[in-house]
């Protein structure tokens, strides 16, 4: 659709908006591009769309409360954001989470990932015109939502988390379905770089397209995937590890090239990182307590908290400001879609129309997470 007065002082500039119909920007986000020709002059987020005022709604919810609103920012990262929320309660009540839960919730935080960056799959390759691994990405997404929904009974909002701790145990078969998974998909991620990564026209479309520096990543605030496809090492479970990231081995991701195409590789090599960790956990689930013991009502003490986790699209934190009272006095989350987004109009300027959909698939946006 183009814009009213769509001609700029500038002759031959066209002003175009992008979005907010969902098909155009994987949700109601609005760009208004400048373009001269084909060429992108500049592009202007307009954001807002689906704005629920989460953070203020979170300060008349309680602290077993507020944790599930999250869970409708980033739904694809549901059970990471509810769990930095609850590592944040927990720091302020000085809470040790038994060793059993630590686990539970480093191996569903590691099994969202893997969904995540699954449906990112799926859906960048059709931005760039390639329906079939669109299916694929979704056959394997679903067999861990189906075991999620097995021990959680939920497969998107997830609602597990609890401060403490977890709020049930995990199914029965838990373990034996996630090892089944785990060998299945072993083979499906080279079936993934047969499809797209090594595809030779896949590689013209994002290689040296929506380049962005080290520095340029690090002065926007970029965090995630995005910045460490620039070469800046930012990976949250190992510059602040968090449960039993600090017990186990995996490579923390980086690429230096800062284009489209290296973003797009830190992900896929991040689904074999998880796998890592799944496999170095799923056998050494501790046996005991699923929560710590906490009083019915939870009551913070007068201070600040912050925590921060590593989810799919980068840097999650909580900021709690406490009056000592049984609901926060003022919450802050701090997305990493909204910083993400940041960089769009710096990575986009000079490249072409057509290259958008390359740049703003690598950066995996989930609007609700930059509107809260």
């Amino acid at each position: 659709m183009v814009a009213e007065n769509n001609v700029s002082p500038d002759e031959g500039q066209l002003v175009i908006n992008v979005g907010p119909q969902h098909p155009a920007t994987h949700g109601v986000l609005h760009l208004v591009i400048t373009l001269q020709g084909e060429t992108i002059q500049k592009i202007e987020p307009h954001l807002g769309y689906i704005h629920r005022s989460i953070e203020k709604m979170c300060e008349s919810l309680s602290y077993r409360q507020f944790i599930y609103v999250t869970s409708r920012m980033d739904y694809l990262s549901a059970h990471i954001n509810n769990h930095g929320c609850a590592l944040c309660v927990e720091k302020g009540l000085q809470l040790e989470v038994p060793p059993r839960a630590q686990v539970i919730r480093v191996l569903m935080g590691e099994l969202t990932r893997i969904a995540s960056h699954e449906l990112w799959w799926g859906a960048m390759a059709m931005d760039l015109g390639a329906f079939t691994p669109f299916f694929y990405a979704f056959r394997e997404r679903e067999t861990i939502n189906d075991i999620m929904e097995e021990t959680c009974g939920a497969r998107l909002t997830m609602n597990y988390m609890v401060p403490g701790g977890v709020m049930y145990d995990i199914h029965p078969n838990f373990q034996q379905r996630v090892k089944d998974f785990i060998r299945l998909f072993n083979n499906k991620i080279d079936e993934y770089d047969d499809l797209v990564t090594d595809n030779i026209i896949f590689q013209n479309r994002t290689k040296n397209v929506g380049v962005l520096s080290a520095a340029d990543a690090i002065s926007y605030g970029c965090t995630g995937p995005v910045a460490r496809g620039s070469g800046v090492a930012c990976d949250i479970r190992k510059l602040y590890p968090y449960e039993v990231y600090n017990r186990v081995a995996f490579d923390e991701i980086i690429e230096t090239a800062g284009d489209s195409y290296a973003r797009y590789l830190v992900r896929i090599k991040e689904l074999r990182q998880s796998v890592r960790i799944i496999e170095q956990l799923i056998d050494n689930i501790p046996e005991g307590e699923i929560q710590a013991k906490t009083k019915a009502v939870l009551k913070l003490p007068k201070g600040e908290f912050y925590s921060r986790v590593e989810t799919a699209r980068g840097e999650f934190g909580v900021y709690i400001v406490s009056e000592g009272g049984t609901t926060p006095y003022r919450i802050k989350f701090r997305s990493p879609g909204f910083s993400n987004l940041s960089a769009l109009d710096h990575m986009s300027r000079g490249s072409k129309i057509g290259d958008l959909m390359a740049i703003m698939g690598t950066l995996d946006l989930v609007i609700p997470d930059i509107d809260r």
